[in-house]
């Protein structure tokens, strides 16, 4: 059977932390950056994803991503108008990625095929989350506030579970409702990679994956 691909979603347009919808890099609108522009760009965002896991969002200062940039106040702000400014643009960069990987799961069952799909999901997952975990987790931190920030983490991380949960679903095995079993999941999933990350749990990427793909299976596929 051909694999089945979930309905890609829009990410949602990126909003500073305060609520204010906007687009991020306000200050880089309207021109074209070249090479070296955009060197830079990644540059600043690279560091302030070093920063905000470093010193957490709220600590966090313009002069330290400076600093981790190795570069000038007058160029980051060439780029960026503050820091939430530039956090909202790697918040925008994190959704597209991880809009981008609900799109990607194949149909997934208890069969090995459905497993290695599985398992394939997850560690891009992983990889996504060893890229930008201080985001993430900052960001779905901000569901507790009644912020579009806020809604913005809760709807993403949404699509990890609705497009889980719309394989899973098909499995009519399972008593529990799909989509809050996914949910929980998800959150698992989210959790998990933190404490193996944040060094907290000690385990190997690969007894990590194996383990929630088996946990997983069984949850969402249980035995008759």
């Amino acid at each position: 059977m051909a694999p089945r691909r979930a309905r890609p979603t829009v990410a949602p347009e990126p909003v500073a932390t305060d609520g204010t919808p906007g687009r991020p890099g306000a200050p880089a609108q309207g021109r074209e950056l070249r090479a070296r522009g955009q060197r830079t760009l990644r540059r600043l965002l690279d560091a302030g994803v070093e920063v905000f896991a470093s010193r957490g969002f709220h600590a966090a200062r313009v002069d330290d991503i400076v600093k981790a940039a190795a570069t000038s106040h007058g160029t980051f702000y060439l780029y960026f108008a503050n820091k939430e400014d530039l956090f909202a643009a790697l918040v925008a960069d994190v959704a597209d990625q991880i809009s981008a990987l609900a799109a990607e799961l194949e149909p997934i069952g208890p069969d090995e095929e459905g497993r290695r799909a599985l398992r394939s999901w997850l560690a891009a997952f992983t990889e996504l989350y060893e890229r930008y975990g201080p985001i993430i987790r900052t960001w779905t931190e901000a569901e507790v506030e009644p912020s579009a920030l806020g809604r913005m983490g809760a709807d993403v991380l949404g699509q990890l579970a609705g497009a889980l949960a719309e394989h899973a679903g098909q499995a009519r095995r399972n008593r529990m409702d799909p989509q809050v079993a996914a949910l929980a999941l998800v959150a698992m999933v989210e959790r998990l990679n933190y404490f193996v990350l944040s060094g907290q749990v000690h385990a190997r990427r690969d007894e990590m994956l194996d383990l929630l793909t088996e946990v997983m299976v069984r949850v969402l596929f249980p035995p008759r």
